[in-house]
């Protein structure tokens, strides 16, 4: 099982605003890779202060020049939102900016406010999708494309770049969607599921959907990968365990509102920080993600691994614009304190997941 690290980058009460949520992230990253995380991811999301990484790829290539081992991902480029043919041309450059360390995530996109803005329908984003990644499978692989759809048409047109590691970089694709599962079957893609602030029950959910659709196409879910995203945060107060949960309730508020086609936005232009019907307390908030001591949240992870036997188990340690200092303490204490926990009981990480078969 691969660890990853994901970063959000929101933007709330940071005292040196945007660069300063950029040096966290650095920090973050740092950190991940000094104590053996395999991928760091980068969120993609527009014009709010729930993401300040609008460009993955550009956190990617600038990280790549102050890490030396720990592959880069964007978590993830949201297709419909692009062209293709210029996608194309920046993983390949990424990739080889990176030495070959590029993870390429793909994800439809769900914020209405960000597709409304970008002017797609968002009820087209499946078939948007298929139609960018033929472009850009065609640009990568075979250094060239003559494509003609409903939503774009390409002219013959050649690369003199193709993708540094060939055929294509290891694909992550955040959907459970049939089709999509069907088409990246061929490169082993790996579903990459996230509940976000809302934690394990909602996971599992998504996990469960996800198996459902792998059996619609015939196949058996035990044998197919996973990747997992949870909220983590290690502390042994009860009081900084809450304000972890407020940020991450923050965060989710924010979420909720860019799934509409407005936004309560403060004098500031920030997404103010307004309750939306039926949300989680903040206990709840603190119980469903993994909030806690190192044996609690030990226990919860190897929980999860039990029951879904993912092949990459990644960790947002920094969400809310949590303040660096407890970001990477919690980090730290993950490190040094919940996988030796983990391991006691099942064994070397590096052992967890690799279902047969399967590459990462």
């Amino acid at each position: 099982m691969q660890l990853g690290l994901f970063s959000l980058m929101t933007l709330r009460d940071h005292p040196e605003g945007v660069r300063g949520v950029m040096r966290d992230t650095q920090t973050m990253v740092k950190t991940a890779e000094e104590a053996g995380f395999d991928i760091a991811w980068f969120a993609e999301h527009h014009f709010a202060n729930y993401s300040s990484s609008p460009s993955p790829l550009i956190m990617a290539a600038n990280a790549a020049a102050w890490t030396s081992k720990i592959k880069l991902a964007p978590g993830v480029l949201v297709l419909p939102l692009y062209h293709p043919l210029r996608l194309a041309q920046e993983i390949a450059a990424v990739d080889a900016l990176s030495d070959g360390r590029l993870v390429l995530g793909l994800g439809t996109g769900y914020q209405q406010y960000e597709f409304d803005r970008y002017h797609v329908a968002l009820t087209d984003k499946i078939d948007i999708f298929l139609e960018y990644w033929e472009v850009i499978e065609q640009a990568l692989v075979n250094g060239e494309v003559d494509y003609r759809g409903k939503y774009i048409t390409i002219p013959h047109t050649r690369f003199a770049i193709k993708s540094y590691q060939q055929p294509l970089p290891q694909l992550y694709v955040t959907s459970s969607h049939p089709r999509l599962l069907n088409r990246f079957k061929q490169w082993r893609a790996v579903p990459f599921l996230a509940a976000s602030t809302l934690g394990s029950p909602a996971l599992y959910k998504m996990v469960d959907g996800l198996n459902q659709s792998w059996e619609t196409l015939g196949e058996n879910p035990a044998s197919r990968p996973l990747a997992i995203m949870q909220y983590v945060h290690v502390t042994g107060s009860r009081k900084e365990a809450l304000e972890a949960a407020e940020r991450a309730r923050y965060v989710g508020r924010m979420a909720y509102h860019l799934r509409n086609a407005q936004l309560p936005l403060d004098e500031t232009g920030y997404i103010r920080n307004e309750a939306f019907p039926g949300e989680n307390t903040l206990e709840e908030y603190a119980e469903n993600m993994i909030i806690g001591d190192p044996y609690h949240v030990a226990e919860h992870m190897i929980a999860d691994i039990k029951r879904l036997n993912p092949d990459n188990y990644t960790c947002n340690f920094q969400f809310g614009c949590m303040p660096i200092e407890q970001a990477r303490q919690s980090l730290h204490r993950f490190s040094q304190e919940v996988l030796p926990l983990i391991e006691k009981e099942l064994g070397p990480i590096s052992d967890i997941g690799n279902k047969p078969g399967i590459i990462i």
